[in-house]
């Protein structure tokens, strides 16, 4: 009986921060339909069911899926709007980010989601299964070894920006339709002048405090690059 009691406060807890977390969402991005409602609430289980096998999340944040990992992903969906057909390559994507949520914002563009670890690539594989994703792929691979041209590339702090716009200059495409020209998308925290200053002509930083009002995007900034 006491397990039971302990397992029902745990669901109810569950619960309570799944509702708080959509209404999040909700908050920034109002113009969901009832499908993308449904695909982002199905990640509260499917993350925290993977992350209790396999650490694709620091278990002391796990808690804060929607905040830091989901929300965190689509402030690329404020920055642009991707246009139908766009293709998008999610250049180290761990257990999914930014390539998940952002393929489920933008169902009329296609995305390829790399990384070298197997066991991160096969999380993110299984959760877009488990959705029923249709305009997201996988590929275990490093991103030195995907040779396709695509419309942009997107990152979460995978690497340096000099280092990450060596490997990945190859795979953007020059012809162009969207509002913004074809580059590389990254997500980044903390000191980035060092690794901005050669680019300081063509770049542009943009506070996510801008977008989002929580403490936690205060030092977090996105990276916009033409290449």
């Amino acid at each position: 009986m006491k397990k039971y009691g302990i397992f029902c406060k745990r669901q109810v807890l569950l619960l309570k921060l799944l509702f708080n977390d959509m209404e999040l969402l909700l908050k920034y991005f109002p113009e969901l339909n009832e499908g993308q409602k449904s695909c982002f609430a199905a990640l509260f289980n499917l993350y925290i069911e993977w992350n209790s096998k396999i650490n694709v999340i620091s278990r002391k944040d796990i808690e804060h899926l929607y905040e830091h990992h989901v929300l965190h992903s689509l402030a690329i969906g404020k920055f642009i709007r991707f246009r139908p057909s766009t293709t998008v390559l999610d250049a180290g994507t761990g257990g999914g980010f930014p390539g998940i949520p952002l393929s489920i914002l933008f169902p009329e563009s296609s995305f390829l989601l790399v990384d070298s670890t197997g066991k991160k690539i096969n999380v993110a594989q299984a959760i877009i299964d488990s959705i029923g994703l249709l305009n997201v792929k996988t590929r275990h691979c490093r991103i030195e070894e995907e040779k396709t041209q695509f419309d942009f590339v997107v990152s979460r702090a995978v690497a340096t920006l000099p280092e990450l716009v060596k490997v990945v200059r190859k795979n953007i495409r020059k012809e162009q339709f969207n509002s913004l020209p074809n580059g590389l998308i990254s997500l980044k925290g903390g000191d980035i002048q060092r690794e901005t200053s050669s680019f300081s002509k063509h770049i542009v930083i943009q506070n996510l405090s801008a977008y989002f009002k929580e403490a936690y995007f205060e030092t977090k900034k996105l990276i916009y690059l033409p290449l």
